[in-house]
């Protein structure tokens, strides 16, 4: 009994101090007082107040959104629509040293997703699967769009049966409040025979023909390097990787694997792929979201032969791919 009420004493305690770091974070961040105000508000030292404010931000409790467009930035983007031909471009800054890979692209992926579900006429929005779009969902405010639909282009279940860790229809459906359409499928099928199967269920036809009619989808881009997603995810086996690389395979969409000229791979892997197509370039945008040097050889393709439409990236990944 004395432990359990120590326990409970110390979640107390936590929950009291992140109240208190929320507290000042919002005085700082969005009332835009200083730190000796906060301390004076707060009845707090001033090295209190400053450690407060760096727990807000350290246990995400602050969501900062830069919105002063930067020059660089801004001309890498321009002329990445010019020379691709593409018809939204988003570049974020980069940081060098850091190690996450959706720094900067998650955040203008979620406020590019807000943006979207902030019309007024019903749209009906692709979502994809991954690491970054997951983060980006993660980063969305709260928002009640129930007129709008949100239909996912992967399969949802993982090669164990379980729900597909990086499944990210179910996160925008509990963000947004929209109309959800899952895909309940494997990614990778075991057969062509079984994915044939799977594909002539009525549900299935439903969700593929709603793929179909969205006018605009997000999607990540797995690289095909030794910690390609595909394989860290358990999609396909490291054999089965090595044949994808030995057909010249360089990245892969919802799945899909392709080569360094854009042309989807014949066989392997890609006659059990379960996703959807890849949605129609013609008649909506089709918006990649990816960055960093391991990514190249995966966008590149992506973009020269029109895979998609559209990009959010680092200027890093934007210098190199304009060089």
């Amino acid at each position: 009994m004395v432990a359990k009420a120590e326990a409970a004493r110390r979640r107390e305690g936590t929950r009291s101090r992140l109240d208190d770091a929320a507290r000042a974070g919002w005085l700082y961040y969005v009332a835009g007082n200083t730190q000796d105000e906060i301390a004076s508000k707060l009845g707090v030292s001033r090295q209190s107040a400053q450690r407060l404010v760096s727990l807000a931000v350290s246990e995400k409790l602050v969501k900062v959104r830069l919105d002063h467009p930067i020059a660089h930035c801004m001309d890498l983007a321009a002329r990445l629509r010019e020379t691709f031909a593409l018809e939204r471009v988003e570049v974020v800054p980069t940081d060098p040293g850091h190690p996450d890979p959706a720094l900067g692209i998650a955040e203008a992926t979620a406020v590019e997703i807000e943006t979207v579900l902030s019309a007024t006429e019903p749209v009906t929005m692709g979502i994809g699967t991954g690491r970054t779009l997951k983060a980006a969902v993660d980063l969305m405010s709260p928002m009640d769009c129930p007129h709008h639909s949100a239909v996912s282009l992967a399969g949802n279940i993982a090669p164990d049966g379980s729900a597909a860790f990086y499944n990210v229809i179910f996160s925008i459906a509990d963000k947004a409040k929209t109309r959800s359409f899952p895909m309940p499928l494997p990614v990778i099928a075991a057969s062509a025979g079984e994915r044939a199967l799977l594909h002539e269920q009525a549900s299935i036809r439903k969700t593929m023909a709603l793929v179909a009619s969205a006018s605009i989808s997000f999607v990540g881009i797995g690289d095909l390097g030794p910690s390609a997603p595909l394989k860290e995810d358990g999609f396909v086996t490291a054999e089965e990787l090595v044949a994808l690389q030995g057909a010249g395979a360089v990245g892969e969409m919802l799945g899909w694997t392709y080569d360094a000229r854009g042309r989807f791979i014949e066989g392997l892997t890609n006659d059990r792929v379960a996703s959807s197509p890849l949605p129609s370039r013609e008649h909506g945008l089709v918006i990649a979201v990816a960055r960093g040097a391991n990514k190249l050889a995966a966008i590149r393709p992506a973009v020269t032969h029109r895979l998609v439409n559209g990009l959010i990236t680092d200027e890093a990944t934007a210098a190199a791919l304009l060089g």
